[in-house]
Order: structure tokens, then C-alpha cells, then sequence
């Protein structure tokens, strides 16, 4: 029988997959679970499992949308012509904020110090990286600043109750007047990017009617220009200026108003007109006589605030496997409910092979981060004031790995954002999907705090420095691998690259960080599921080229058949 045509139609909407809202982030997926329960963090399960589920909400996903929509706005000067720099930012923003703060994620380790608090806060931000990636930046740099900050003991119990508060508060007041505050960081300028080194702005100490204290604890006046100030609007920023008769680099802690209550001579110039994280502001601003307070040892700035880098490259890894777990929860999803050629794209023998090699990957960067979270928790930031020393092998995992992580997973995620795209054809390539925002996120993290060049010799730089700790590690992974052929062959191989010719070294500065890597995620996802680790480790570390080379930067869709590609794939993602 023919159908009756319904004059203003020409078609009915079918074979189009519904968005994906309504499933709890923690409970479907099963290696953060385990992860987590590995690292003596169950305490926090209840907590993930109720967070997980606000964040799989239709209401909570659409904040991330409207948030990237309608990104901040610079308004430089009152309408009686004062200078403001004041930031506008869409409500979805702040309430975005509000969850991250809620949740404790800026500061849990350092406020709830306890066995496992660490891995706790980074499965926490995993979850909430999976859904907006801008906010996270100011809540990172608070997260990264405290444990700085706490070695300035005068100057931290003045700041603890705010920086500790689980309350958004996104006034623009002088701290001392708000609930809660966001600390941010000043390091980049134009003429040297990751050289901190070439830096230019000054500093001079404060004349005070008592004269002009220096050093330590001293007031300051900067005047200088930075290139990418992250995070504006937050209270205060840790920054890095010339200062002293020897013209080294110091750091300071400078807020966004002065004592007197009056805004701080740092004028915001421009908001940067980024490719992704445009919820987020980042600006290039110039300081005019800005009032700062030096923190740590003067000419000791890149050494003082390295400690909060590290913190920020954590998070870089665990942003980046986000974007990973994101983007293969959709993909799975869409490959779930569109048919192409009288089947469903998850039934298609190709597609699974796809998916299930995606899902290696991603569950692989996952227990990567929750490890480095362990050997972050051992060092003196989630045991209180106190110091703790830190066994040689965790070191090695801390300073080691994690620049290795840094550079491989932030890599990883932009190939990989860009094959889970393709699995949803044109519908992923266009703006109103999630897709699109999740590809134009990936590379961030990958240049912001040290691009790939600059982890892979920071990696040199530490196995060189922490020799002791490469010697304990290296020798543990040789225990962890015994019996194993493919893992006891790839440890030769990274023990050939560091033996090599030392001219060479540095040229294979990515290889050793590339093999480092995959070392450490086959021995971790040995502690999981036999199908997951076997499969992986083949085809990452037991695949050679003609060079030797791994056979890690083949395309996705390449797993051998002896692997259950569907049962990969229902373990990333059960179907909901």
C-alpha cells in the first residue's frame, strides 16, 4: 500500500543513534573500578558511584555545551572608565566549578590526607574530564599550587580555608573577602615558551616606610609581560620574575587585588581565541608595578615551582585518557544503535576490531594514571605537613614516568578522539555532536606544560639525575616480566636504546619514552583481566616493524582475530 504523503515532509528521522545521557560514568567502567579498589581508595566508591551518576545526566552534559558555546568575555574597563578586567563567563561555568569544587578535586589529597586519597581525586577528575574539559584548568592549578604554597607556612594559613573550601565562590573580591578561592600560574612569555629561562619580567623589592625587605616573604613590584596567563579570573597567581643582584628567576604569589583593595596593576590585554577549551579563559596580560609576595628561596623560581608542574602534568595524563574514555563510550554508543548495510556497526566483525583496540588503549592510559597517582601520594603532599621519603622505585614512577606518560597518552589522545570520530561518519564531524568538541580538546594537553620534545628529555634529564631510582625500577619490571618473552624482549630493547652511543640518545629521546610507557602499562594491565593484557602487549610491544620499531603507531582496527574483539568491547562499555 502506498503511503499517504503529508504535504511539508520528505522524509522520517530513523537510523539515527539517541544522545547518549543517562548512565553512570563510574559504574560502567570496570578498570577504573578496579583501579581504584588496587589502590586501597574503596572508601571513596559511594562517592564516585553518586558522582558518576549526576554526571551521566542529560542535564549535566548539556552545561558542558552551553559552556563551550558561549565562551568568556573580556570587559577591560568600567563604564566610568576604571580598569576592571573583568571576566563574564555563561552560568554553566560556574556550575561546572560548583560540582569540581563540590566533589573536592582541588584539593582532597591535601585536605582528607589518607591511604589511597590520591587515587580518589584522580578517578574523581577523570570523571568529570570525561564531560568539560575547561574548568578543570583552574581547578588543576589550585590542586598543583597547594602543596607550594604550604612551604610558605605564614603565608598558607591565611590561604588554607579558602583553598580548601568545597564551595564555588565567583565573586571578584580580594580574597580575603571570599569563601573559597582558585589559584592560577604565570610562567610562559613570547620570546621563550618552555625556556622559563629566557623570561624577562622583574621584579623589585617593595619600599615600605621601614625600607625594602627582600627575599623570602617580601613584598615585590613586577613589571613585565606574559604570554599565556591561564585562568585570569582566578584570586591569585603564582608567577615567575627576575629578581636580586644576580638577575635570577624567583617566583611569587600575586593576587588579582592588592592589599589596599584595589585591583592589582596586572592588565588583562586580550583573551586568547584558542582552537579547543574555550569555556575556559587564557589571556596574555602585562604587569604595571604589580604587587607580588615572594615564595621559596631567591633565584630558586623554577625550582620552587616545578613541584607544582608535576602536579599539572598528572592531570594532563589524566585529561587526555579522559578524552579517550569520552570519545570510546561514544563511539561504542553510536555503533550501537546505527545500522549500515542491514547491520548494527557494533555487530560488523570490522567495526568490533575497531572498537576493542580503542578500548585497549583507553583502559590502558586509565590504570596508567591511577599507578602514577600512588607514587604522587607517597611523596610529602598526601601525608599532611609532614615529609615522607620516597622509596627509589616510586621516585622513578613520579619523575620518570609521568613526563613519559605526559608525552604518550596527551599523544595517544589525538589520533584516537579522531578515530572515534570517524566511527560516527558525518554526524561526528559536525559542531552540535559531542564529537567535535572532543577531537578540537585533545591536542591542549599535549603542548600546554611541556610539549612532547620538552617530556621526552625531561625524561633523559631524570633518568641521568635519579639514577638510583631508574636502576629500582628497571630491576623491578625485570622481576614483574619473568617468564614473559615479549615483555623480557621489549626490556632489552629500552636497555639497548639508554646503552646506546650517548650522541645518540637524545635524537631517540621519544622512542625511550614511547617504550618506557608501553613497558609500564603491559605490567599494569597484567593485574586485570588475562584477554585485556595478552592482548595488548601483542600487539603494542610484540609486533615489530623492519626497524625493530613497535608496532604502536599502527591504526586502530588491527587486533589479531584470536582476540574476542566483542567481549573487549562489552567490557569497555556494557550496553546500558
Amino acid at each position: 500500500m502506498e503511503r499517504a504523503h503529508r504535504p511539508g515532509t520528505s522524509h522520517e528521522v530513523t537510523n539515527q543513534a539517541p544522545p547518549l545521557a543517562g548512565y553512570n560514568l563510574f559504574t560502567t567502567d570496570a578498570a577504573l573500578m578496579e583501579s581504584l579498589a588496587r589502590a586501597g581508595a574503596g572508601w571513596h566508591r559511594e562517592a564516585l558511584e553518586r558522582d558518576g551518576a549526576r554526571l551521566g545526566t542529560a542535564e549535566v552534559i548539556a552545561l558542558a555545551d552551553l559552556a563551550n558555546r558561549h565562551p568568556p568575555e573580556l570587559f577591560t574597563h568600567s563604564p566610568r572608565g576604571e580598569r576592571i578586567d573583568a571576566l563574564e563567563f555563561h552560568p554553566a561555568w560556574h556550575r561546572l566549578l560548583a560540582l569540581l569544587r563540590a566533589e573536592g578535586l582541588h584539593a582532597l589529597p591535601f585536605s582528607n590526607p589518607q591511604p589511597g586519597a590520591m587515587a580518589a581525586r584522580c578517578a574523581g577528575y577523570f570523571l568529570h574530564a570525561q564531560i568539560e574539559s575547561g574548568a578543570l584548568c583552574p581547578t588543576t592549578m589550585t590542586f598543583a599550587s597547594i602543596p607550594v604554597l604550604r612551604r610558605e607556612h605564614a603565608l598558607f594559613e591565611t590561604l588554607r580555608e579558602r583553598l580548601y573550601a568545597r564551595e564555588h565562590d565567583p565573586r571578584d573580591l580580594p580574597w580575603q573577602q571570599k569563601t573559597s578561592m582558585m589559584i592560577g600560574m604565570g610562567m610562559t612569555e613570547k620570546q621563550g615558551g618552555s625556556d622559563v629561562r629566557s623570561n624577562r619580567t622583574e621584579a623589585h623589592a617593595a619600599a615600605t616606610t621601614t625600607g625594602a625587605a627582600t627575599g623570602r616573604g617580601a613584598g615585590y613590584r613586577l613589571t613585565g609581560h606574559k604570554w599565556f596567563l591561564s585562568a585570569p579570573q582566578c584570586d591569585a597567581h603564582l608567577v615567575l620574575a627576575r629578581s636580586g643582584a644576580h638577575d635570577g628567576l624567583s617566583c611569587f604569589f600575586v593576587p588579582r587585588f592588592a592589599p589596599d583593595g584595589t585591583k592589582n596593576a596586572v592588565n588583562v590585554l586580550r583573551l586568547k581565541n584558542k582552537l579547543g577549551n574555550r569555556s575556559n579563559a587564557s589571556s596574555e596580560v602585562e604587569f604595571f608595578d604589580a604587587y607580588g609576595v615572594m615564595i621559596g628561596d631567591e633565584g630558586r623560581g623554577v625550582q620552587t615551582i616545578i613541584e607544582m608542574t608535576n602536579y599539572t602534568r598528572l592531570d594532563c595524563v589524566i585529561g587526555s585518557a579522559a578524552l579517550m574514555r569520552a570519545s570510546l563510550v561514544e563511539a561504542i554508543h553510536h555503533a550501537r544503535h546505527r545500522s549500515a548495510f542491514g547491520r548494527l556497526l557494533a555487530d560488523q566483525p570490522l567495526m568490533q576490531n575497531v572498537l576493542a583496540d580503542l578500548a585497549l588503549e583507553s583502559e590502558a592510559a586509565t590504570v596508567l594514571f591511577m599507578r602514577l597517582a600512588h607514587a604522587f601520594e607517597e611523596d610529602a603532599g598526601a601525608h599532611g605537613t609532614q615529609h615522607v621519603a620516597q622509596s627509589p622505585e616510586e621516585r622513578a614512577w613520579r619523575r620518570i614516568v609521568t613526563p613519559a606518560a605526559k608525552f604518550w597518552v596527551c599523544k595517544r589522545a589525538i589520533a584516537f578522539t579522531g578515530e572515534a570520530m570517524e566511527v560516527w561518519g558525518g554526524n561526528g564531524y559536525v559542531e552540535e555532536g559531542p564529537m567535535a568538541r572532543l577531537y578540537r580538546e585533545a591536542p591542549v594537553n599535549s603542548i600546554w606544560e611541556g610539549s612532547g620534545n620538552v617530556m621526552c628529555l625531561d625524561v633523559l634529564r631524570a633518568l641521568e639525575r635519579e639514577a638510583d631510582a631508574a636502576q629500582a625500577l628497571f630491576l623491578a619490571w625485570r622481576r614483574e616480566a619473568q617468564g614473559h618473552p615479549v615483555l623480557t624482549a621489549a626490556l632489552d630493547r629500552l636497555s639497548a636504546l639508554l646503552n646506546g652511543a650517548p650522541g645518540t640518545r637524545e635524537a631517540s629521546a621519544r622512542h625511550i619514552a614511547q617504550q618506557i610507557v608501553l613497558i609500564a602499562q603491559a605490567l599494569l594491565l597484567r593485574e586485570g583481566p588475562q584477554e585485556v593484557a595478552d592482548a595488548f602487549i601483542a600487539t603494542r610491544l610484540g609486533e615489530r616493524d623492519g626497524d625493530g620499531n613497535g608496532n604502536c603507531g599502527r591504526v586502530a582496527g588491527t587486533l589479531p582475530a584470536r582476540f574476542d574483539h566483542a567481549a573487549l568491547v562489552a567490557r569497555a562499555f556494557p550496553a546500558i
